[in-house]
């Protein structure tokens, strides 16, 4: 049996974005974040609301607004989840991002991309692939995660730095492309948060 697009989309194939049934999740996905973009910063419980149901699932993330993404459900966030403003969120490949995960204004994550052959890009093809973000992350003001890149544990990105390759974990990382330039010792402090 034939997949779908979307179950193309999710396994990292090509697809057609203007395949109905995915257009039709976006559009339900956009409605939802113009909701929580419209409601005021004030009523906490209604944009609690919000935020679970664009993301499908009970959560104690928060997302500040204006915040955008494809699709809601394939952003994985663990607790203590935070966005800050502008973030834009690019779904269509599953998102997985670890416990106490922080992002500056202006971060775009996206798992989304398309062919460089200008016919095959012009026919709607697109292709997206999973990216993971370990627990205890922060990406710095306008930080850009490409397709297909996984962040360990503990790490650092510094404002403006684009991600396009995987990033060790315990470093702090900077630059287009961005890349570890130190390495952390966690240890000492996770003992003294013990404490």
């Amino acid at each position: 049996m034939a997949l779908t697009e979307k179950e193309k989309m999710i396994s990292g194939q090509v697809y057609q974005a203007w395949d109905e049934e995915l257009v039709n999740e976006r559009q339900k996905a956009k409605k939802l974040c113009f909701a929580l973009n419209q409601t005021c910063p004030t009523e906490q419980e209604a944009r609690q609301a919000i935020i679970n149901d664009l993301l499908e699932r009970e959560s104690d993330a928060w997302i500040e607004s204006p915040f955008n993404c494809d699709y809601g459900y394939n952003i994985k966030a663990g607790k203590g989840f935070y966005a800050n403003h502008g973030c834009t969120i690019l779904d269509c490949a599953p998102i997985t991002i670890g416990d106490n995960c922080l992002l500056a204004p202006g971060v775009v994550i996206a798992t989304a991309g398309h062919p460089l052959d200008p016919v095959e890009r012009a026919s709607g093809d697109e292709f997206a692939y999973a990216i993971t973000i370990g627990n205890d992350v922060w990406l710095g003001a306008n930080v850009t995660v490409c397709p297909g890149v996984t962040i360990g544990d503990n790490v650092v990105i510094g404002a403006g730095s684009v991600v396009t390759k995987d990033l060790p974990a315990n470093t702090v990382c900077v630059g287009s492309p961005a890349k570890p330039i130190r390495t952390l010792d966690i240890s000492e402090n996770k003992a003294e948060l013990a404490k």
